[in-house]
């Protein structure tokens, strides 16, 4: 399963000694389940160091005005949002919004926030972090599909600004649906030993159904027929979905398959690390088409393209 997954490697806050069967000191080395509250420590004491770390790699951030957190993986209060601001010395007046809980396309769902800020008030400056933790939620499960899905993910942090200023990629119209009687494809729910995902085999199908639809298809990309993609590697079997739903070319996601290769999938940080990718490539971009899925089953779409 791992061969055929498409990851190469995976990332995790905990150290390779924490996996240790036979440590019992070790964070997964002992017979009973960690609790929700033992991860929510770690938790707690890791995600701001990360989401830190992939702001420092921003450079000189200027005059922050609005802060945007997404975050699905952990709970802390004060709140990442709260301990970034402070770390970084921030003015107190600085707005800040945390997207919590939404999962994987939480990371759209913060660059639109950002957009509709910017384009309420031009003069703001708004730093989007997305921190994900997914590592300290494993269990020990028979269950195929359970373990199917923790082969998917990794942790992972990353960041960006968003402002008038034209450089970059511009970031244009969103969409946003959900796919109707699709409640039970995926979830999120929080128990006695951690956060338990519940992930579908029927979630590529019905992704590729919905976007092979007219209708769909039209409403998903806005109108525009893309030149860029930087889709959500949620696994290899939703890349193929989407590939098939919309007749892609088969590099046609490749940016999204190498973010998959290096890192897995890192929930809501991921999407950002695509769009990372395509921006370092340097290629221009006239329609490009950013897209997420997670529970609802939702659809989370955004448009880019080069800076002009």
């Amino acid at each position: 399963m791992a061969e055929r997954s498409g990851i190469e490697r995976r990332w995790s806050v905990l150290g390779a000694e924490e996996y240790r069967r036979d440590e019992g000191i070790a964070f997964y080395g002992r017979e009973a389940a960690n609790p929700t509250a033992e991860r929510m420590a770690v938790y707690a004491a890791e995600a701001p160091g990360l989401a830190l770390e992939a702001i420092g790699k921003l450079g000189a951030l200027g005059d922050i005005t609005h802060l945007v957190v997404a975050s699905c993986t952990g709970f802390v209060a004060p709140g990442v949002d709260q301990i970034v601001a402070r770390s970084l010395d921030l003015p107190g007046s600085v707005e800040r919004v945390l997207i919590g809980y939404m999962g994987c396309y939480a990371g759209i769902t913060a660059l639109r926030t950002a957009r509709h800020i910017v384009r309420s008030q031009p003069d703001a400056r708004v730093l989007v972090v997305a921190v994900e933790l997914c590592t300290l939620h494993l269990r020990t499960v028979n269950d195929i599909e359970k373990l199917l899905a923790m082969l998917q993910f990794g942790d992972g942090a990353a960041a960006a600004i968003v402002s008038a200023a034209p450089e970059g990629l511009e970031l244009t119209e969103p969409v946003s649906m959900t796919l109707p009687d699709s409640q039970d494809l995926i979830t999120w729910l929080i128990g006695d030993q951690g956060f338990a995902m519940h992930l579908s085999g029927e979630v590529p199908g019905r992704i590729a159904e919905a976007l092979a639809d007219p209708g769909v298809r039209e409403g998903a990309l806005g109108g525009t027929k893309p030149d860029s993609w930087a889709v959500h590697p949620g696994g290899r079997s939703i890349l193929d979905a989407v590939a098939r739903g919309l007749d892609l070319a088969d590099t046609a996601l490749d940016p999204s398959r190498n973010v998959l290769a290096r890192c897995g999938n890192m929930s809501s940080a991921t999407v950002l690390f695509v769009l990372e990718q395509i921006l370092a490539s340097g290629a221009r971009v006239d329609h490009g088409r950013a897209m997420a899925f997670g529970p609802g089953l939702a659809v989370e779409g955004l448009g880019y393209r080069s800076a002009r």
